[in-house]
């Protein structure tokens, strides 16, 4: 399984981005799919995850207003609609599958992993 970000790019404080993540060599369908980011000097962050099925999402309070996740099980891709972005929202955004239907918040819980995209946001 292969897991590929792309999107990233720098914007001004209240810009927009819309990240994408394309799977290849599984069953996207009965993949759980999450991002998550890292900021320089800081930990993984959860930020948004998807069941398989498209049928239920889940937000950390930091984003959940701001961003929306989706998915297109025909194309193997979900995606990431950042709006609003500000200066801590800057960082690299990884794309995770997980091999269970039901998303999870935890890192540990993903099974396959992009190399991350990087958003920058300029104040």
């Amino acid at each position: 399984v292969q897991v590929v970000e792309s999107g990233g790019g720098l914007v001004q404080v209240g810009g927009s981005l819309r990240l994408s993540c394309v799977v290849s060599g599984g069953l996207f369908s009965r993949y759980a799919m999450g991002w998550f980011r890292q900021a320089p000097v800081e930990d993984f962050e959860f930020v948004a995850s998807i069941a398989a099925n498209g049928g239920s999402m889940e937000y950390s309070d930091s984003v959940k207003g701001s961003f929306t996740i989706s998915r297109f099980n025909s194309t193997n891709t979900v995606y990431l609609q950042t709006n609003n972005l500000l200066p801590e929202d800057a960082a690299v955004y990884y794309c995770a599958a997980r091999l269970i239907l039901v998303p999870s918040r935890a890192l540990s819980d993903y099974n396959y992993w992009g190399l991350g995209t990087q958003v920058t946001v300029s104040s």
